[in-house]
């Protein structure tokens, strides 16, 4: 499932890639791949923007089978009890067999949609209600004692019973729910675009605390949370489009600290390794390393692209996808990169959208700031293949997707 467990630790038993040899395999799609890959049954399962959900051969990258929905799949799978689970901006919630593609149920809700708003960016009409161009991920489910829970464009979080898709409860929030839940100790971890986080008991969906994050009634940019939590030592972490990153008491809603990113998001979700939690920010391209307990600095590294991919850890490697098209594995011991691969997209529109400094060319792709010039302006500099996808690592293989319709293997 997302980020491999249910608290989302994002840490993998393997060996991994502490030195890139290269590509395994590359599978290609016909859409963005921006799904995180679920590996199970000797298979890797992803969806891709071209509506299908791909099971593709784990050793040869070659297609076991696919099953097309009636719109776009950016939630990505989760994998258990014979079933492969995810969701589709068509408004359902799928489960297939996991070995045949075929469908065993599925679940509809009210209505897929994104987040919204007035004057969104300081954007052009200022009058008009305009979808946020940055959500670009469906809530990817957890698996727990019997039932999927996800959360969904209508405002809800939802839990069903995995062997049927018959509802088990829900629960309403006051805005679009992308964010994906983490489970722990019988409570589940989600935020919402309502700008409240919240924490629910997992078996009825009865609400135990919320905490409130920020507020931006002018633009609606410094608002929402995206970030999907991390479950560790007692704490919950997540990150916020009001440009801080939070540290709360799981039992309690308390916060215990926070650290301000000074204007950008935290979109990916943390990770952490030996009392350190690791996340990254948008627009200031930064990775940070902080105190696990405390909050405080350890290290940073500037990455210069916005990252929204979410780390992931196998050994003492971290990895790590940019908007650049970019994976960077970055040695936690020596706190430096150690090395970088460039997708089939970085390559190819890199001269148009790349900088000779290596920083973004965003001149080029916006040409103002009307809503329909910026839309435009996001899919130019999807073309450099950004990795929105987050890492998957198995044995000596590092998995992930990318906005050029790959899927890519490597070692």
């Amino acid at each position: 499932m997302f980020r491999g467990d249910p608290e989302h630790s994002g840490v993998y038993p393997a060996p991994g890639v502490p030195k890139f040899t290269r590509v395994k395999w590359k599978f290609h799609t016909r859409g963005q791949v921006i799904s995180s890959p679920a590996i199970a049954n000797g298979m890797v399962y992803v969806g891709s923007t071209d509506h299908n959900l791909y099971a593709i051969d784990l050793q040869n990258g070659t297609l076991k089978w696919k099953f097309e929905s009636k719109s776009r799949i950016t939630s990505s799978p989760a994998v258990s009890g014979g079933a492969v689970f995810f969701g589709s901006y068509d408004g359902n919630f799928y489960a297939l067999d996991a070995m045949s593609g075929k469908v065993k149920w599925t679940f509809a809700n009210p209505g897929e949609r994104r987040f919204a708003a007035k004057h969104i960016h300081g954007l052009q009409p200022a009058g008009e209600t305009m979808l946020d161009p940055f959500d670009v991920y469906l809530s990817s489910p957890a698996v727990w004692q019997g039932a999927i829970y996800f959360g969904s464009g209508d405002g809800n979080v939802y839990a069903v019973h995995a062997d049927s898709g018959k509802l088990k409860w829900r629960f309403h929030t006051g805005d679009v729910v992308h964010a994906s839940p983490a489970i722990s100790g019988g409570k589940l971890f989600i935020g919402s675009w309502d700008t409240y986080f919240y924490a629910l008991d997992a078996a009825t969906g009865r609400e135990i605390w919320r905490f409130k994050t920020g507020e931006d009634p002018d633009i609606h940019n410094q608002v929402g949370i995206q970030s999907s939590a991390l479950i560790y030592g007692g704490l919950v972490y997540f990150g916020c489009r009001d440009s801080n990153f939070y540290a709360l008491d799981a039992n309690t809603g308390e916060k215990r600290w926070s650290f301000s990113n000074h204007g950008s998001w935290v979109v990916g979700s943390p990770t952490t390794k030996d009392g350190k939690v690791y996340f990254a920010t948008s627009d200031s391209g930064l990775f940070h390393a902080l105190d696990a307990k405390l909050g405080t600095p350890v290290f940073s590294l500037k990455l210069a692209w916005p990252m929204f991919s979410s780390p992931s850890i196998a050994g003492n490697v971290l990895y790590i996808g940019s908007g650049a098209g970019k994976l960077t594995a970055i040695d936690l011991v020596a706190q430096r990169t150690a090395w970088t691969f460039e997708t089939d997209g970085f390559r190819e529109n890199s001269a148009i959208y790349v900088k000779p400094d290596g920083s973004p060319n965003y001149e080029t792709a916006f040409a103002d700031d009307f809503y329909d010039d910026v839309v435009i302006g996001v899919g130019k500099m999807r073309t450099l293949g950004a990795i929105l996808s987050s890492p998957v690592v198995a044995d000596d293989v590092v998995y992930f997707g990318s906005t050029d319709g790959n899927l890519y293997a490597l070692m």
